[in-house]
């Protein structure tokens, strides 16, 4: 199922699908946080890809239905927590390996608290989805851009923990940080 209306950007299937090749090996076994979740494909991607669970954050009741029905269709209920509400109200309660973020393109001030927040937290990857004109910074806290992939308009900006000197390599995510 989907969701009528601007308000809800589904990420482009191209586009989702880079990102998951980037993340091959780092997505089984671990729990997946899909922020600004809309239907919930990012999320259910990720289960599709061996997550062991996914959590599905987002302040629409209409998105939220729709999320446990498309999880309920796949069968995936049991590997999934929804919850209805701001990311900033939630974020604090949440555990997770992974964390995609994807608010509105305009909303500007969603990514810089979320990532602000998430600096704070023990993470292992963020990823956000942003237009082309939102410039992120290369740094949130401890948290470091470690790659950027441009498709079309659209951008994902991996970030990871600054692991400072720990072994060389360990970050298999590094790329063009752009």
């Amino acid at each position: 199922m989907s969701l009528a209306g601007m308000a809800t950007r589904p990420m482009l299937g191209r586009l989702r699908q880079r990102m998951f090749d980037i993340l091959q090996g780092r997505v089984e076994g671990r729990v997946f946080a899909d922020l600004y979740a809309g239907t919930g494909a990012v999320g259910i991607e990720a289960l599709s890809r061996g997550a062991r669970r996914a959590v599905f954050v987002d302040d629409s009741a209409r998105a939220v239905r729709v999320i446990r029905k498309n999880l309920e269709l796949l069968g995936l209920s049991a590997q999934a927590n929804v919850c209805q509400g701001t990311v900033r109200r939630v974020i604090g309660r949440l555990h997770a390996d992974l964390w995609f973020l994807g608010p509105p393109y305009e909303a500007h001030q969603e990514y810089l608290d979320t990532l602000a927040a998430l600096s704070r937290r023990p993470v292992g990857i963020v990823i956000a989805q942003h237009s082309r004109d939102l410039k992120l910074a290369s740094r949130y806290g401890r948290l470091e851009r470690v790659r950027v992939v441009r498709t079309g308009r659209n951008r994902l900006s991996f970030f990871e923990p600054d692991i400072g000197a720990g072994p060389a390599g360990a970050r298999v995510l590094r790329g063009p940080p752009g």
